[in-house]
Parts: C-alpha cells; sequence; structure tokens
C-alpha cells in the first residue's frame, strides 16, 4: 500500500492509539476495522519519517501525506510480530513459539521472518519487559461497558405483572466513576441510548470504549480482528473515541 493510497485520518487514529493509549498493533487493527498488516505499514510509515506524535497544529493532511510518501518504498518488507500477543498465546498449553512461527508464516508467506529470526527477535523483546502484575489505568483513558450480573424484577403498581430489567453498567477504569441503568432489554437500540445518556451523565467521552462481547456490541467475537456492530462504531465516529472490544 502507497501513501498515496493511505487515508491520512485513519494514519492520524493509529498514531493517536499507539502513541496516546499504548494499544498492540492487533488491538488497534480491532478498533479501527483494518487489518493487522495495514497498521503495521502505517506505523512503519511514520518511523521512516520521523514523525512525533501529538503532530504540530501546521501539520494538515497534506503535508502529512508528502512526509509520508519518499519513504513507502523504502520501510523493511518484513511484517513485525505482535511480540506482546506472542507471549500471551504461549501462556496456552500446548502453544510453542514453532507453532506460533507457523501460523505467521502460513499468514505472510513472503513478508515473513525466518523462524531463528522470529525466535531472536522475540526473546530480544522479551528482555526489555519490565514483569509486572499491575494493570495501570490512566484518567479517562477506557470505559469499561458491559450489562451485570442477573435482571432486577420491575413491578407495575397498577397490574402487579412482574418484568425483569437488564442493567447497563458503564465504568471509567482510573476512577472507577460509575453510571447505571436499568431497560428493559439488551437490543442495539437500548445499548446505543444508554451510551448517550451515560456520556451526558459523566460530562465527557473516554479515549476508548471497552464493550464486552455482547452481540449489540461485536457481531463477530474473535481475539484478533473482532467486527464491531456498523452503528456502534458509528456511535464512536460521532462522539470522537474509538471501541476496543474486551479480549
Amino acid at each position: 500500500m502507497s501513501a498515496k493510497g493511505i487515508s491520512m485520518h485513519k494514519i492520524k487514529d493509529v498514531l493517536r492509539l499507539h502513541f496516546e493509549t499504548k494499544l498492540s498493533q492487533h488491538q488497534i487493527a480491532a478498533s479501527l476495522q483494518l487489518s493487522s498488516g495495514v497498521i503495521n505499514k502505517y506505523l512503519a510509515l511514520s518511523r521512516s519519517a520521523n514523525i512525533q506524535w501529538p503532530l504540530p497544529d501546521e501539520m494538515d493532511e497534506e503535508k502529512l501525506r508528502s512526509l509520508l510518501r519518499p519513504h513507502a518504498k523504502k520501510i523493511s518488507h518484513f511484517y513485525e510480530p505482535d511480540y506482546a500477543s506472542i507471549h500471551q498465546e504461549l501462556k496456552r498449553k500446548g502453544v510453542t513459539l514453532l507453532l506460533l512461527w507457523q501460523e505467521y508464516e502460513e499468514t505472510h508467506k513472503k513478508n515473513a521472518y525466518r523462524y531463528a529470526q522470529f525466535c531472536a527477535k522475540y526473546r530480544d523483546w522479551l528482555q526489555r519487559q519490565k514483569p509486572s502484575m499491575r494493570q495501570v489505568h490512566r484518567a479517562g483513558e477506557k470505559l469499561f461497558i458491559d450489562y451485570c450480573g442477573p435482571t432486577i424484577d420491575i413491578i407495575d403498581p397498577v397490574t402487579g405483572e412482574v418484568c425483569a430489567a437488564q442493567i447497563f453498567v458503564a465504568v471509567f477504569g482510573a476512577s472507577n466513576y460509575t453510571y447505571v441503568e436499568a431497560t428493559w432489554d439488551q437490543t442495539l437500540p437500548n445499548w446505543i441510548a444508554s451510551h448517550v445518556r451515560a456520556f451526558q451523565f459523566f460530562g465527557g467521552v473516554s479515549a476508548l470504549l471497552v464493550p464486552d462481547n455482547l452481540r449489540s456490541a461485536v457481531t463477530k467475537a474473535c481475539r484478533y480482528e473482532p467486527k464491531i456492530n456498523a452503528t456502534y462504531a458509528d456511535l464512536a465516529a460521532h462522539y470522537g473515541t474509538a471501541v476496543l472490544p474486551a479480549c
């Protein structure tokens, strides 16, 4: 993919999610509904052009395009593996580096590292990591969203009819500031409307929306490339945020 064929708006989204929220390539691909290969290409182009984040105020789309174009044919033709995902996969029973390399090589073929180099680069990445069990959330970064636990019974005071209500919950990761409301079901209209009321309650929107994989948010649950509901994606775009499905 040449710089000419790349959406500058998409590149800005990739850079924002990479530098501000520190997401992996697979997570960025899932959020923006692009392939991991495209994300790898965007980041490689920006590194080759020495583009820093945040972008200067005067950096419009045409200037960004002109910076990237000379580097489009100079970047490495190798597809860089997502070492964080490899590290997680190795924790599963029966998974080996050889198996993960075979899957990687089958997917990327001529753009794949050989097995020895694949292992060496993973070990280099592993040595640079600082072991930690603590998950750190930055203020305003992630809003975790789901329907919680069992339903609650709502009794009609006139007829005595009992109906079950769903409990929508949205929680900020850093502060645990929480919004809760009851709706009759988990259908898409209620899911979207609950988000809107939550944003009004909070007085703003987080950088990322992290829903569980319920069908109103994610139409295809997948560890690497989940498919986000189109209406939900439109909601995120309207409010200037992005959707990152929970793993």
